[in-house]
């Protein structure tokens, strides 16, 4: 992957870093903090909304009414909202909201919509709150923060903060896929912008995202012959019990965690009837790596790890898929906005860790063409893709001061 800085880009870094001595031990801004706190209901009401509409990826009806509800919100604030249409046509359409000011910094925030819940989710699980957290498909990963952007933009209105010359909010529609819908959009976007800051949830207790592995795909194909499964089974050539031994073979050759590349099987795929001996099986390696070097290792040992054939007249194969995300590699750019992040935070006499995982996003797209990222500004949460995912509801109102900041003093290194 090649990774470039532009001039405006260094320059900004090294400003936002500059800064993070000077302003450590800073008090809290209190016009800033008393607005997080009056906003933080009508925010759960926006969260509940949201979240209480199925929009699964593809599910491009459920995607256009959550960025309906968005952009009557994003306009009364101020913005100029459109709708950019999908890159494919199997999923929802992106939406872009500008806010134009009257200073110099070009800032992009990315938020999805997409989750990874089907049709009749909500139905069977709505929104609610237990307690000190809030329950709901997608509630962390990542419509809070979606809601965080949102409210934060609607705060930055209120207080007629307009130093930067704009700020412009993705809400992307297929990020859960690998954003098919929006890649080209994100990179356009980010050659424009000195900055990105994008929504995913903050990692427990309490941590930003500097680091992030790609994701991509291999596939293990098993081609044999198909045969009445009842009549002349022997004349068959099973697939399905290839595809088995061959799996067998490769279970121990990777990590399945950790904080390098890890390889997980996820789907298996045999035969179209219950009375055919299946000519052609296959299974999907979900692929995490920390550089781009490493998808190609993994690709390389697994076609050399094949065992020989255990079902005479079958043949293996190793296949890869396009990755869906590179990898946000952590680069003394993005740990300049997180030490800035954390001396924000400080303001409220809290801490913030700077971390990493496996779980891709469109960070890594926007960094890949030379734009500074800082990743994990949604609310903290956990149990992502299960459906026992929740958010924090006591870090609400911190979470909301600190984006609301950032975005602020992000603005205030280009005045």
């Amino acid at each position: 992957m090649k990774r470039f800085l532009t001039t405006t880009a260094i320059a900004t870094v090294c400003l936002i870093a500059a800064a993070v001595s000077s302003s450590a031990a800073a008090h809290r801004d209190e016009a800033v903090y008393r607005a997080a706190e009056a906003h933080r209901a009508d925010a759960l009401d926006l969260l509940k909304t949201i979240v209480d509409i199925d929009s699964g990826s593809g599910d491009i009806a459920g995607g256009q009414r959550i960025e309906e509800v968005l952009a009557e919100r994003l306009k009364a604030a101020g913005a100029e909202v459109h709708s950019e249409p999908a890159e494919v046509n199997t999923v929802a359409p992106n939406l872009v909201a500008v806010f134009h000011g009257t200073g110099k910094a070009k800032v992009l925030i990315i938020a999805h919509i997409d989750t990874v819940f089907g049709p009749g989710t909500v139905a069977k699980r709505p929104f609610r709150i237990e307690g000190d957290r809030a329950y709901g498909p997608g509630v962390g990963d990542e419509k809070a923060g979606v809601v965080n952007a949102v409210t934060a933009l609607e705060i930055l209105h209120e207080l007629g903060f307009k130093d930067y010359a704009s700020l412009t909010l993705l809400i992307d529609g297929s990020e859960e896929l690998g954003s098919p819908g929006s890649t080209e959009l994100i990179k356009r976007l980010a050659k424009q912008s000195d900055v990105e800051f994008n929504m995913e949830p903050g990692d427990p207790p309490d941590a930003l995202t500097v680091w992030r592995k790609g994701a991509g795909t291999i596939l293990l194909q098993v081609r044999g012959r198909a045969a009445h499964a009842g009549m002349v089974p022997q004349n068959g050539r099973n697939a399905a019990i290839e595809l088995v031994h061959q799996l067998a073979s490769l279970q121990d050759r990777f990590p399945h965690s950790g904080d390098g590349p890890t390889v997980n099987l996820t789907l298996i795929k045999a035969g179209d009837r219950g009375n055919i001996i299946p000519d052609f099986a296959q299974a999907s390696f979900d692929v995490r790596f920390r550089q781009p070097s490493q998808f190609d290792e993994v690709l390389s040992k697994m076609k050399s790890g094949l065992a020989p054939p255990l079902v005479p007249e079958t043949t293996a194969t190793v296949l890869d898929e396009p990755s869906s995300y590179p990898p946000l590699i952590e680069n003394p750019q993005t740990d300049a906005l997180g030490r800035r992040a954390q001396a924000i935070y400080g303001e409220l006499g809290r801490s913030i860790a700077l971390s990493g995982n496996g779980g891709a996003s469109e960070s890594a797209v926007a960094s890949s063409v030379g734009t500074p990222a800082l990743d994990g500004l949604g609310f903290v949460g956990e149990g992502f893709h299960t459906d026992h995912e929740s958010v924090d509801l006591n870090l609400a109102t911190p979470r909301l001061y600190l984006f609301t900041r950032l975005l602020m003093d992000a603005c205030a290194t280009h005045r």
